[in-house]
């Protein structure tokens, strides 16, 4: 993993944006470094497999709770609510990963040439080590960045040959579900993109049933089965992480922030602010503006010496 550690590391130092995210020109592609511990992260994941090559990090999906380090691959096969932590990073050794969101259309495809792999494998999330050709085929792709002329003509096949080694690996069978053309996990997934981008304005599950091919009562019990959430929850919780960027991130007000994510009472914003994130939002904004000045002081009190 030595190389594909350098590959990430030189990618995402150079690259890397305010919070650590670095943007190949590759679709679905995107580096990860941080240089210090984390708090926790909030988010609705897609599918997506996460290669760690330095530093650890602990995954938690519902009551489960996942540890793991370099060396080892997150695989997520579909939209669930995660809280994350970088565990272990600093300056002299940060926290790299190289993360892929897995692409329906190349599963599909790859699927129905590799015929039917039968098994029972349900979990959303899981751990395990990184398997050689994952890895290879991934250093293979960062290579491609060294000479930008070659990726519109090589990053088709090596995306698809990534997702092989995925599909042929330990969870084979969970993934190959994002696959079937008119299975229940894609289904739910059309409706979960609708729910990405209108989750400010009134929920009807109806629609979204209409979206997915089910009926309601079909549609509400696969949604839960495959997301651990009702569509009326999944709904909620992006609106208050939209709402926490707005406000850590963009500098709004916790009443514009709620206004912003469809939110008609602020209070009632507060309380399930505070449920989920185990803060008021007004606190939480206080508190980091405090952690800026003391990191502000600090670099002025340096700078001073």
């Amino acid at each position: 993993m030595s190389t594909l550690l350098h590959a990430v590391g030189r990618h995402a130092e150079a690259h890397a944006d305010g919070a650590g995210i670095g943007q190949p020109p590759i679709a679905g592609l995107m580096t990860v470094r941080a240089t210090a511990p984390s708090g926790l992260l909030y988010a609705i994941s897609r599918p997506l497999v996460c290669l760690v090559v330095q530093g650890s990090k602990h995954v938690t999906m519902g009551g489960q709770g996942f540890g793991f380090s370099a060396g080892d691959s997150l695989l997520i096969t579909a939209d669930v609510p995660t809280v994350s932590q970088i565990t272990r990073a600093s300056i002299a050794v940060p926290y790299l990963s190289l993360v892929l969101e897995l692409d329906p259309a190349i599963l599909t495809d790859l699927s129905a040439q590799m015929g039917d792999a039968g098994g029972d494998d349900h979990a959303p999330v899981r751990v395990d080590p990184t398997d050689r050709e994952v890895a290879d085929a991934a250093l293979r792709l960062m290579r491609l960045l060294d000479r930008p002329e070659s990726i519109p003509v090589l990053q088709g096949q090596l995306l698809r040959e990534m997702h092989y080694w995925l599909l042929t690996g330990r969870h084979g069978t969970a993934i190959r579900r994002l696959g079937w053309p008119d299975g229940h996990a894609q289904r739910i997934a059309r409706a979960v993109a609708v729910l990405r981008t209108e989750f400010a304005g009134p929920l009807r599950v109806e629609q979204l049933a209409a979206v997915a091919g089910m009926s309601p009562s079909s549609f509400h019990q696969y949604f839960r089965r495959l997301t651990s959430l009702s569509p009326l929850q999944f709904q909620k919780q992006l609106r208050l992480i939209e709402a926490r960027r707005l406000m850590l991130a963009e500098g709004m007000t916790a009443g514009s922030a709620a206004f912003a994510v469809g939110y008609q009472s602020v209070p009632q914003f507060t309380r399930e602010y505070g449920r989920m994130f185990g803060s008021s939002p007004v606190r939480e904004i206080k508190a980091v503006r405090s952690k800026i000045g003391a990191v502000q002081g600090a670099a002025e009190g340096r700078a001073a010496e």
